[in-house]
């Protein structure tokens, strides 16, 4: 064999074993970044008001990450368009772990609402489900409605008269209030506001009939009597509040829709420090004080991993869009 075809024959094999040592670095310095991971402040980003449900739920877990972490653990609400304003900032921050964004069912109702987001939902990866609270639908304690058949009797009685609240179009508060209208033929006029807060005081105000709030955000208020609860969405009653009654149960069998919050970090972050937020925040999630925090506020704890965590997520995406659909919502 001649010196060039030698040559010829070793190129292909001394690339791939460049290849090979590259990834092999690559590997390791992804492991090494684990290992030490987080060596300095995390920050995440809650795109909603504070005192919202998905800022509550942040707020009790990320308590005890942080503990865990050694680290700070910073909480910047970045509200605005529904979510898409914070969520934008975690998709511009560096791909490395230490911006991550909690949010809530908003994030998959989003797509049915919007025809283009600001953002590629493949920027993110899923990474947690922090818990999950049904909706109590709530009225004024002042508020002529003294039942579920009330409200529905005056809304069929004046057609798109009576107005809802939701925490901003496209949140996950806005379409659980429309798939109530739906299942129950009514139609109303939807008031979108900046958050759960602002939602729930207005209807305190009597100046809308109803907000579909995110069980955790009006436990206080219910139990202060400033609320009063018509109904919860879930299969059967929550054990944070159980005098309240399901919808279910009041006529309209099978009704059932429920709030959750959800961690994400950018696409590109790499797979073992994203392994290991899963992990820590899994692990911070059965601590006892978490556990009890969260059972007072109404959220109940659901444990995925990776995979169940994107698999859960694209099934709320598409639930949301045909609950979207069936309402005749026009995406903006």
């Amino acid at each position: 064999m001649n010196s060039f075809s030698f040559t010829q024959l070793m190129k292909p094999i001394t690339l791939s074993m460049a290849v090979f040592f590259s990834l092999q670095v690559q590997v390791t310095n992804a492991q090494n970044a684990a290992a030490s991971y987080p060596d300095k402040t995390v920050k995440v980003i809650v795109p909603l008001t504070p005192g919202s449900g998905a800022d509550i739920a942040g707020r009790i877990a990320f308590k005890t990450v942080a503990e865990m972490w050694k680290q700070p653990v910073i909480i910047e609400n970045r509200p605005g368009a529904g979510g898409l304003v914070g969520t934008g900032v975690v998709v511009n921050s560096d791909p490395n772990g230490y911006t991550l964004l909690v949010q809530s069912a908003s994030y998959a109702a989003n797509p049915a609402i919007y025809k283009k987001l600001p953002y590629d939902l493949k920027s993110l990866t899923d990474v947690n489900i922090l818990g999950t609270s049904p909706y109590a639908l709530v009225v004024s304690a002042d508020s002529p409605y003294k039942t579920l058949s009330d409200l529905v009797n005056a809304a069929k009685a004046q057609p798109g008269a009576i107005p809802f609240a939701s925490a901003g179009v496209g949140s996950s508060t806005h379409l659980a209030a429309e798939y109530f209208n739906q299942t129950m033929g009514i139609k109303m006029l939807h008031v979108p506001y900046k958050g759960s807060p602002e939602a729930i005081s207005e209807t305190i105000s009597q100046r809308t009939a109803y907000y579909m709030a995110p069980l955790q955000t009006a436990i206080a208020q219910i139990q202060g009597g400033k609320v009063r609860a018509l109904g919860v969405t879930s299969a059967t009653r929550a054990e944070a509040a159980p005098e309240i009654p399901t919808i279910a149960s009041q006529g309209f069998p099978g009704f059932e829709i429920g709030l959750w919050v959800g961690l994400w970090a950018p696409s590109a972050t790499p797979k073992a420090i994203l392994q290991k937020i899963n992990t820590d925040v899994n692990a911070a999630l059965q601590d006892p004080q978490v556990v009890s925090a969260y059972t007072k506020a109404g959220i109940t704890i659901k444990l995925m991993n990776l995979a169940e965590t994107e698999k859960f997520v694209q099934s709320e995406i598409n639930k949301y869009q045909k609950i979207a659909k069936q309402a005749g919502i026009e995406p903006q």
